[in-house]
């Protein structure tokens, strides 16, 4: 499998190609043509080179060190010195933006779509698409200059380059003056006078693109597709983490419905269990209650309030105890004898040391409002035997 798929899409359509290794080493040399299908199946990245001479290199004051809105202000800030409209042009930024001045490349938007379209036609889907002028290596105090039977290209600063006929080349030296150049010629003649300095002279070189390919950095700082041209496909693996992750998602979901609904479930097996148990605790205490409708625990209520005599409303036995229970308790001169309680009226049998202590007890309970009267006193050895009928509140 090849690390580099490298092709060069030239000016008059024609395609050639190479693969590199893992390494940057050229697995063959230069192919003419389009790559077989077995070839760009197995190329790791898909590189195109597009011919330079349609991309414009400049450079621009890198305003926000953010990418989405230098992306915006660019082609206005580039305006006054390009012919086109910037809504007919394609603007492409470095991958990474630092502060001082960045490199934009400029092609038209209808140049880009005839690129992808004559290579979606031959099979080919770039990941990455570069002016052929990009791979040459940059320095501060020389030029790279590439000279090819049909055309010249050279660079001598990152946003610097120049792409013209060899036949024009030497005017080209003259106008734009650059520092002493390298000078790689691919031509089968001997070397050309230049009116520039010449830093050294590599004539007939054999291989354009197998030169760019050792030229070429293995991280492109530009990428003209990008915005609108950004390839979709690059985007898959992203979109299928993101596809697992919904349906991850979607399982969980799944899962937490059917453990909420086994809960309820077992819940509701759990009230049913519950709601036996009750009814039978009702028909085994209560076996009048049992064949009644309802809520077996609100029927226990309800014959238990019953059985209190209407305790809850102020009445009944448990009611009159509450009450009495206090003033028995807070004296030891008179104790409880027995006690009876039928038709809502309460009997005490009561033994004071005398008359006058079964009076008092009769007293304090008619001052909380009970309708109490002394029934019957007798006096004997240890005292006097009273008793003491309540029936309730006072009329």
């Amino acid at each position: 499998m090849s690390e580099r798929l490298l092709i060069r899409l030239h000016s008059d359509g024609r395609l050639s190609w190479l693969a590199q290794d893992a390494g940057g080493r050229a697995l063959s040399g230069t192919n003419a043509g389009a790559p077989p299908t077995a070839t760009l199946a197995r190329a790791q990245r898909i590189v195109v080179l597009v011919p330079s001479e349609r991309v414009v290199l400049l450079d621009a004051e890198a305003l926000s060190t953010r990418r989405a809105q230098l992306a915006k202000a660019v082609p206005f800030a580039l305006e006054d010195q390009l012919a086109s409209p910037v809504e007919e042009l394609h603007f492409a930024l470095p991958e990474t933006i630092s502060s001082g001045r960045i490199m934009v490349a400029v092609v038209a938007r209808a140049t880009m779509r005839d690129w992808l379209d004559a290579l979606v036609a031959q099979g080919i889907r770039a990941d990455l698409m570069i002016p052929e002028v990009l791979v040459l290596a940059t320095r501060d105090d020389s030029a790279t200059l590439v000279i090819e039977p049909e055309r010249a290209l050279l660079r001598w600063g990152p946003a610097h380059a120049i792409a013209c006929d060899p036949a024009a080349l030497a005017q080209w030296l003259g106008a734009v003056a650059p520092p002493p150049a390298e000078v790689f010629d691919f031509r089968p003649t001997p070397r050309q006078h230049l009116p520039v300095a010449v830093a050294d002279y590599h004539e007939r070189q054999p291989d354009a693109l197998a030169f760019f390919a050792a030229q070429m950095p293995r991280d492109a700082t530009l990428n003209l597709l990008q915005g609108e041209f950004a390839p979709s496909h690059r985007h898959l693996p992203a979109q299928q983490l993101w596809r697992r992750a919904a349906l991850l998602a979607a399982a969980a979901v799944v899962l937490a419905l059917v453990f909420a609904a086994a809960d309820w479930l077992r819940l509701g097996r759990e009230s049913d269990r519950l709601d036996a148990e009750q009814r039978t605790v009702l028909r085994t205490g209560l076996p009048d209650l049992a064949n009644l409708a309802g809520d077996p625990r609100q029927l226990m209520d309800s014959a238990l309030m019953r059985m209190r005599g209407g305790a809850a409303s102020g009445s009944g036995l448990l009611a009159l105890l509450d009450r009495i229970g206090p003033i028995l308790a807070s004296t030891t001169r008179v104790s409880l004898r027995g006690i009876e309680y039928r038709n809502a009226t309460l009997e005490l049998g009561l033994r004071a040391p005398d008359v006058p202590a079964l009076d008092l007890v009769q007293q304090q309970l008619a001052n909380i409002g009970l309708k109490v009267e002394v029934t019957s006193a007798s006096t004997g050895e240890k005292g006097v035997d009273g008793r003491l009928r309540i029936s309730g509140v006072k009329p």
